[in-house]
């Protein structure tokens, strides 16, 4: 039977950013409702809207706190990409906090059989207030006439340097009390707005629409170097030859 939850938000809260937190991961709670109102039925998690989620980010310092030691320790069993088995092996360890609940995870890798993603990473941090999603309909002026242009998530904190990497749904904890935060609108001119969707659309490849803000934490170069490297070789940047990796397909 789903329970309602007065203070149960902020324990479960408390729970995750313990274990997360250390690690270089945000996570920020929001109701699925909040979620499946501003989307077509076909993007829908299917729980009732005052299902708890949580959202989580990996902020800069996750490639020290997480990854490395993540492959260090674990060299031999990875087997795809390093990041994503990295956030897959500390989420699903964060089940094991939950010993009472049914804990489901969904990785913003995964698709549906129709190819569409399990979920709109970019929506959800925007419900859950955690980053503020800019799209085209937040320009007055559009200056694009019909170039398709895809929106971005610009975090308070770390601007462009983060990623969302995943949903934590509690089924049997139901929150119809839960009040949302809005993101903050951390680039709030017209002017900065044309400026962010301009560089993340056509050049993002330099990344500078990750400083479109100032902000308090970046990736460092190393980590620059690691995700600007096409993934079949970044298992030598991380110090695993080909024959290791080789090896963990046998």
């Amino acid at each position: 039977m789903p329970r309602a939850a007065g203070g149960m938000e902020g324990r479960v809260a408390e729970r995750l950013r313990g274990a997360l937190g250390p690690l270089g991961f945000e996570v920020h709670a929001f109701k699925v409702g909040w979620y499946n109102a501003v989307l077509q039925p076909a993007f829908h998690l299917p729980y009732p809207d005052d299902t708890l989620a949580f959202v989580v980010l990996s902020t800069p310092s996750m490639f020290e706190k997480a990854l490395k030691p993540f492959v260090n320790k674990e060299w031999l069993k990875i087997i795809r990409d390093p990041v994503d088995q990295c956030v897959s092996h500390h989420l699903s360890r964060v089940k094991e906090k939950f010993p009472d609940q049914k804990v489901d995870v969904i990785f913003d890798y995964e698709i549906l059989p129709s190819r569409k993603p399990k979920f709109l990473a970019q929506t959800a941090a925007h419900v859950a207030g955690a980053t503020y999603y800019y799209q085209r309909k937040d320009v007055e002026l559009d200056p694009w006439g019909k170039k398709k242009i895809y929106g971005v998530c610009i975090h308070p904190k770390y601007g462009g340097w983060f990623a969302i990497r995943g949903l934590l749904l509690f089924p049997d904890i139901q929150v119809p009390f839960l009040e949302q935060s809005a993101p903050v609108d951390c680039v709030s001119t017209q002017e900065k707005r044309i400026e962010l969707l301009e560089q993340f659309n056509f050049h993002w490849q330099d990344g500078r629409y990750r400083d479109i803000i100032e902000v308090k934490e970046r990736y460092s170069e190393e980590q620059k170097a690691y995700f600007a490297t096409p993934p079949a070789e970044r298992f030598k940047l991380l110090g695993l030859t080909q024959e290791a990796q080789r090896s963990t397909f046998h």
